[in-house]
């Protein structure tokens, strides 16, 4: 899956050579040798690869709760901490790590009620009616951890398996193995909060090592999602089209094979050409039916729950369109507009649930409707979440050390709870780690994680590292 390791080396190569040498007459003589033979077509980075083994995943899409929902109040009932409210962390527990309390504050019984929902029973909290409909088609992993009570650092794991930044996002490794089965829109689309991008940044969705032409597409609010789509009205599509043949021509004349950025501007250049036409269409929603976006929640009177009913929306149709990896931040920017309830948790984690529940869920059901769920993998997680003591008394810390994430569709088997956190929810029991979750996300789109991997640096980097255990009982 990696190219040929000489594409990594920055030796002089023959056409170098011929560049730098008699004044550049070398290369000269070497483009009209080219042009008279016919040079060939150069090959698209981005085109669809097949997958190493049957897998019925064929394009991903990542909710990411910004900031840490808190996993006791929302997938994993702790009824036990109401006897112990109001008192320390028992001695058993020793030391708590966490960012800003050490166990000493008293123990928070959740405000929020759980009930079971579906023919498996799952207890879901009251935070989420709408997503509780929808427990049958879900699979809750409740003992994932990482290993940093930091956002930025633990987000880098999330995104990337390392908690520093520099690694491809698993949207890059994703897009890298399988290409895209889209030819006019981008293979990995990313749809940050209006409000700001998370504490991670673009690192969280960037291709680092990888080509560049593997990391996500930004998509923004409003009229012109993607900046510099358009050229100006000066520029007739004739005459657009002439530049950019006359460029091809250049590029492929002058460009060694394998100069991996060069071929990722060529493909981003006649990507962006065809995306002129396309992209427009894909994100205008006026020809969704009315029934469609009420079950979004587009037209609910709270506005922060439309915006993000509209990115859901969109997710639906890019994966309807052939894009492989959709990423979606849910939070971001202001602590208004983050899971990160350090205090208020109950103002904070209303809100969000607020802007939230009903279009995931809403999502989930589209795409089952449609006959898409199978073939679309749909996960929802953070970066950690939060602790079963108090912070300001009516807040809650970062938790790394036990937290839920869910997994649904793209062959899931649905309507089960697999591992589980102590009785106070603060430690995962057999805990599963990133690696662990990133060669379940792998395996589910049809790739082996041992043999998805690209030399860098003199060493075969995967996204899982030295490897991870894919969580076999999440599939049917």
């Amino acid at each position: 899956m990696s190219p040929d390791p000489g594409h990594i080396s920055r030796a002089a190569s023959r056409r170098d050579i011929l560049r730098r040498a008699g004044n550049g007459f070398g290369a000269l003589a070497l483009q009209s040798l080219l042009a008279r033979d016919g040079h060939a077509a150069r090959a698209n980075p981005l085109a669809a690869k097949p997958q190493h083994f049957g897998a019925k995943a064929k394009s991903v899409i990542f909710l990411f709760m910004v900031g840490g929902p808190s996993q006791i109040d929302t997938y994993d009932p702790k009824p036990g901490l109401k006897k112990f409210e109001g008192q320390r962390m028992p001695e058993s527990f020793g030391k708590v790590v966490s960012q800003f309390t050490d166990g000493t504050t008293p123990v928070l019984a959740s405000p929020w009620n759980f009930r079971q929902y579906g023919q498996s029973g799952t207890w879901v909290s009251d935070l989420m009616p709408h997503t509780a409909k929808c427990v049958d088609d879900i699979c809750f992993v409740r003992n994932f951890i990482t290993e940093s009570v930091v956002h930025a650092p633990a987000m880098y794991q999330v995104m990337s398996g390392r908690i520093l930044m520099g690694f491809p996002s698993v949207g890059s490794w994703v897009t890298y193995g399988l290409g895209s089965s889209s030819e006019n829109l981008p293979a990995y689309v990313v749809m940050p909060q209006p409000e700001g991008t998370p504490e991670g940044g673009p690192p969280m969705w960037g291709s680092a090592f990888l080509p560049a032409v593997y990391q996500g597409t930004l998509l923004r609010p409003g009229a012109k999602p993607i900046l510099h789509l358009h050229p100006g009205a000066e520029v007739s599509d004739q005459r657009q089209r002439a530049r950019l043949d006359l460029l091809q021509k250049m590029n492929d004349l002058d460009t060694p094979e394998g100069d991996e950025e060069f071929s990722a501007r060529i493909s981003s250049y006649e990507l962006a050409y065809r995306m002129q036409s396309h992209a427009p269409e894909a994100v205008d929603l006026a020809k969704e039916s009315e029934g469609t976006r009420r079950l979004y929640g587009m037209d609910h009177e709270f506005a922060p729950m439309r915006e993000f009913a509209t990115r859901c929306l969109l997710a639906r149709r890019f994966v309807e369109r052939g894009v492989r990896f959709v990423q979606i931040y849910h939070g971001g920017g202001p602590l208004s507009f983050q899971w990160d309830a350090h205090d208020n948790l109950k103002g904070n984690h209303d809100r969000m649930c607020l802007m939230s529940d009903q279009p995931v869920a809403a999502l989930l059901t589209d795409l089952k409707q449609r006959g898409l769920l199978d073939s679309t993998l749909v996960v929802w997680g953070s970066e950690f979440g939060r602790t079963p003591m108090s912070q300001s008394g009516n807040g809650r810390d970062h938790n790394p050390n036990g937290f839920t994430m869910w997994f649904a569709g793209g062959g899931v088997k649905g309507g089960q709870v697999l591992g589980d956190t102590d009785d106070f929810g603060l430690h995962a029991i057999d805990g599963w780690h990133m690696r662990d979750f990133h060669a379940t996300i792998l395996h589910a789109a049809g790739l082996d994680q041992h043999k998805l991997w690209y030399l860098h640096n003199g060493r075969h980097e995967k996204l899982t590292d030295f490897g991870g255990k894919v969580i076999q009982k999440v599939f049917a």
